[in-house]
Order: C-alpha cells, then sequence, then structure tokens
C-alpha cells in the first residue's frame, strides 16, 4: 500500500520475515474460501515441508493444528460479507462426496487436500493408539493358561536309586585309582632314594617317639615320659646348677637299658669317680675331648652315621672353639664364627641322627648381653640354631641348699628345672628333686614327690601314709621309714609307676585300688615301663605276659 514505510518494503525485510507474512496472509485467504482457520507456524511448517502436514500421534485431537468451522460459525465470524461466506460454503460444498461427508480425496482446491489429509491423519493415529492397547492385552491373555495343568509326576524311587549307585560307583572307582597312583608313585620314590624314604605314617615304625628315663621320676613326668629318643635336647643354666650330673644320670639310665653311651668332653673336665658313684659304667663310656669345635662336631656325626651309639653327651656347647679362633692371637675379633659352626653342624646332625635314633644332649653355658634394662639378659651360647633344632629345652637352677643335721655340713642343692621347650609333649612344666653331694639325684626323694603328685601317698599337714600305715611326719622321716621297709619301698614305686603310665595313657581321675588287674594295659615303650625303649612294638607278648604274672602275684 501507498501507506507503508520504507522500513515494510520487501527490500529491507528479511527473507525468513517475508515468507511468515505471506503465510499469514495465505492463511487467512484459506480460511475465507474452506471454512478452516490456520495458525501461522501450521502454515509455515507446511510450506517448508512441502506441505506433509500427515503426521501420526497419540490422539487426533492433541496434534491436529487445525479444526472444521462450521459454515453459520464461518459465515457470522466474518460479519457481513456475504459473498466470502456463500464461497467458502460452495467450497465446503464441493469437497462433500456422494452420502454428504467430506471426501478423502477431496476436489482440487488446496483447502479440500487439507482437509482429505487431516482425516487421514486422524484415522491414522486412532487407529495406532486401538492397536498398542490391543498388544498389551493380548500377551496377558497368553500368559495366562488356558487351563490348570496337573502338575509334573516326580522321579520314581528307583530312578533316584539308581542314579545314587552309579554316583557311589565312580566314586570307588576314583579313589581305587587315586589309590593306585600313590602306590605307583611311592615305589619310584624308594626306587630312587631308596627304600624307607616314604612311606604312610601308619606303616613308619620309627616315626613313634619313645623314650628312656632322665634319671628324676620328677623330671620324667614333666617331660611326658622321659627323654625322647632320636631327638637333640638342651640342657642349659647358671654355673653349679647340674648341668653334668643330670646329664650322666641319663647315660647311666641308658646303660642299664642296654644302650652304648659316648661323651664328648670339650671341656676335658670329666671326672670318672664321681660318674662311677652316680651309676655309670666308666669302662664301657666312649670319650672324646677334642681339640677344635669342628673336631668334636665331625665325631659327633661319625657316630651318628655309624648306628651304632643310642646317647651322645656334648659337654659343652660353649667349649666348642672354633678352629679359626684357636690358631689366631688372643683378642682376635671373630664375627659370627662359633654361630655359624654351630648351624652348620645341626643341618647335618638333625637328619642323621633322628634316621640312627640317636639322642644327643647338649649342655650350654649362659651369658649376659650388654644394654639390657627390661627384660631377660640372659643368653645361651652357639647362636640360635641349637634353640630351632632342640626337640626339648630344660632350664635347670638351683632353687635352695639342703642343710645338714645339727649345724652340719650342707648336704645338697634342691634344684628346680623348667621344661622351655617340648615337642613331644606339653611344654612349660616344672620339676623339682634334691641333688645331694657325691651320689647325685636322690632317687628316694623323687619317688616320694611323685607319689604325693599321683594320689599313691596321702599326706595330710606335714603327715604321710600309705594306705592305713603311716611312714612318719616330714619328708626326712618319711623316706627314712621307706628306706627301712624295703618290700613297702618297692609296693610303692611299681604303684607310682603304673599310674603314671595310666595318667600318659590318658586314664585319668582312676582310683588304684578299683582299678581291675584286667584291665590295667601294661606300658611297652618309655620310661616307666619295662620293656627297652628301642622296642617299638607295643603288643610284645612276653611283655604282656610278664606284667600279667606280676598283677597276679600282687
Amino acid at each position: 500500500p501507498a501507506s507503508s514505510s520504507v522500513a515494510d518494503s520487501p527490500l529491507n525485510t528479511p527473507p525468513r520475515a517475508l515468507m511468515h507474512r505471506a503465510c499469514k496472509l495465505g492463511s487467512a485467504q484459506l480460511s475465507r474460501m474452506s471454512s478452516v482457520s490456520f495458525t501461522g507456524g501450521f502454515c509455515v511448517g507446511g510450506l517448508a515441508k512441502g506441505l506433509r502436514v500427515a503426521r501420526p500421534a497419540a490422539s487426533a485431537s492433541s496434534h491436529r493444528r487445525f479444526h472444521a468451522v462450521p459454515p453459520a460459525a464461518a459465515a457470522s465470524g466474518f460479519g457481513n460479507k456475504s459473498r466470502d461466506s456463500a464461497v467458502t460454503r460452495a467450497a465446503v460444498d464441493d469437497t462433500k462426496g456422494p452420502n454428504g461427508s467430506l471426501s478423502s480425496t477431496g476436489g482440487g482446491s488446496l483447502a479440500s487436500r487439507l482437509l482429505a489429509q487431516s482425516k487421514q491423519s486422524a484415522s491414522f493415529s486412532s487407529s495406532s493408539a486401538s492397536a498398542a492397547k490391543a498388544k498389551p492385552a493380548a500377551k496377558k491373555a497368553s500368559a495366562k493358561p488356558v487351563s490348570k495343568l496337573a502338575p509334573a509326576p516326580k522321579p520314581a524311587a528307583a530312578a533316584t536309586a539308581t542314579k545314587a549307585s552309579s554316583a557311589d560307583a565312580q566314586t570307588a572307582a576314583n579313589k581305587d585309582a587315586k589309590k593306585k597312583a600313590l602306590d605307583r608313585v611311592l615305589g619310584e620314590i624308594d626306587s630312587n632314594f631308596g627304600k624307607g624314604s616314604i612311606m604312610k605314617l601308619g606303616s613308619a615304625s620309627q616315626a613313634k617317639v619313645s623314650t628312656f628315663p632322665s634319671g628324676s621320676m620328677t623330671l620324667d613326668i614333666a617331660l611326658g615320659g622321659g627323654l625322647p629318643r632320636g631327638r637333640i635336647v638342651e640342657i642349659y643354666g647358671p654355673e653349679s646348677s647340674g648341668k653334668t650330673t643330670l646329664a650322666l644320670h641319663a647315660m647311666a639310665e641308658m646303660q642299664k637299658l642296654g644302650g652304648t653311651v659316648a661323651l664328648i668332653d670339650a671341656e676335658h673336665a670329666f671326672d670318672p669317680e664321681y660318674s662311677a658313684r652316680l651309676g655309670l659304667d666308666v669302662d664301657e663310656v666312649v670319650v672324646c675331648q677334642p681339640e677344635t669345635g669342628e673336631m668334636g662336631l665331625e665325631v659327633v656325626d661319625t657316630l651318628v652315621r655309624s648306628n651304632a651309639v643310642d646317647l651322645i653327651v656334648v659337654d659343652s656347647v660353649a667349649a666348642l672353639v672354633p678352629r679359626s679362633e684357636i690358631e689366631g692371637e688372643i683378642g682376635m675379633v671373630q664375627v659370627g664364627a662359633h654361630a655359624r659352626l654351630m648351624s652348620q653342624a645341626l643341618r647335618k646332625i638333625n637328619v642323621n641322627a633322628a634316621k640312627a635314633g640317636v639322642t644327643i644332649i647338649f649342655l650350654n653355658q649362659l651369658r649376659s648381653k650388654i644394654g639390657v634394662i627390661y627384660g631377660n639378659p640372659e643368653i645361651t651360647t652357639g647362636g640360635n640354631a641349637l634353640k630351632f633344632y632342640a626337640s626339648v629345652r630344660l632350664d635347670i637352677r638351683r632353687k635352695e641348699i639342703i642343710k645338714g643335721k645339727a649345724g652340719g655340713d650342707d648336704e645338697g642343692v634342691r634344684v628346680k628345672v623348667k621344661v622351655a621347650k617340648n615337642k613331644v609333649a606339653p611344654p612349660y612344666k616344672v620339676a623339682e628333686f634334691d641333688m645331694i653331694f657325691g651320689r647325685g639325684i636322690s632317687s628316694l626323694g623323687c619317688m616320694l614327690d611323685a607319689a604325693d603328685e599321683m594320689g599313691v601317698i596321702d599326706r595330710k599337714g606335714s603327715w604321710y601314709s600309705y594306705g592305713e600305715e603311716r611312714l612318719g611326719q616330714g619328708r626326712e622321716k618319711a623316706m627314712e621309714t621307706l628306706l627301712e621297709n624295703p618290700e613297702m619301698l618297692a609296693q610303692i614305686d611299681v604303684d607310682v609307676r603304673r599310674t603314671i603310665a595310666e595318667r600318659l595313657a590318658g586314664k585319668y581321675g582312676t582310683p588304684i585300688d578299683k582299678q581291675k588287674p584286667e584291665s590295667v594295659e601294661p606300658l611297652g615303650v618309655g620310661a616307666f615301663g619295662q620293656a627297652s625303649p628301642f622296642d617299638l612294638d607295643d603288643d610284645d607278648e612276653d611283655l604282656a605276659l610278664a606284667e600279667e604274672d606280676e598283677t597276679d602275684a600282687r
């Protein structure tokens, strides 16, 4: 129009604005022609997409951007424009089909085609919505069983039994195959490394640990039967505590059982007369006084591998001086030479001693560590190797001095032995016994203490009694009474040994007088049995017969 400004001219208007204005004009024209109202956005989208206005939706009412206007409303909406209303009604009438409805194909005008496409879109969206609703219903219908079926029948008992028997047969076959493979492997190892190199524990007789007496009955109880055979034993303690005396008593007990003993006297302090008073057969003792530590340990290894000696005592570890120290000057520093010597020797001796069944007793001294404020500063010589290789470690110390009568000389010392380590019995037990000067361990005092501990002898206050007979008031009086009655002493000794054997066998709390002679099992091996510790057969018939005869005689 002539009244439009320069800014509204097409030259100064952007192309998108021109297209929007044209669409608005076109929509107004279409509304007057077809009695259908259109929005500007619908027209812009229709023109941009080539008038592809029909698209599927969830519902026709929410996605259609136009609606049909009745002819009367269109006429009233346009006012007095009767000519346009007539034209519009004529256009609508042109789009109707023969039955009075809007034709799907429409006429040739744009409005008719748009109305036809909107009808198609509405029908398509309604059909898709009904199909979507029908699918879940079909699924639910298919999921529901048409009729209740009967439960599946359980497998028969015969089938179950057949499966179980087949599984058992398969397991038995696997066990047999494994057993044959194990026997074949054991045979190959025996052929390669010698017979007895590997075996089952049930058939390994040498795996059973036998014991022999230590010379003190109370110490045997603490050790669980005595000193183990085929193991390494360490006895350590301060000076004049009874280490050598205890070792000599063990040698004497081994000789009583028919064994051969050897002494490696590295300290060069062996006293044959004192040893004879302790009960040791000095003439049958093998003695070696080595010049160096290497020589002494080599002699021990040779005796062990010979399998001709049953007990070896090394007195002492501190005196096994390495050759480098002996050949060197006094004061020369030899760091760790002694420890290396002991570690290397024990690695060789340990295996050979176990195979030969030889017990090796190492006597050791104590030293004090420097600068220790808290804890025990005492330490044994020879490094730490002996602590690990020893199956039994005994800490022996003086407890008190036994005074003489009426102000006389001291008679001996009361010794306390603690089992610091024990691989064959419960450790950390304590035993006490008397050591009389010139005579060694008091066997009578040990038996009296053991009888009191086992309940064979009753003690009320300071009075000792055996059965109905009183032995005396005080320990010394009781021992004097037993010395005067050898028969009673022998009977108490038998009862004490039998009670200890029952305790070691696991029969606790059974009174001696209520025990039937038939139920008393003889102790085949150990410090309290009558058999030799070298006999590993616990079911010896001769031993059983001897025990039965002794029981019947009693």
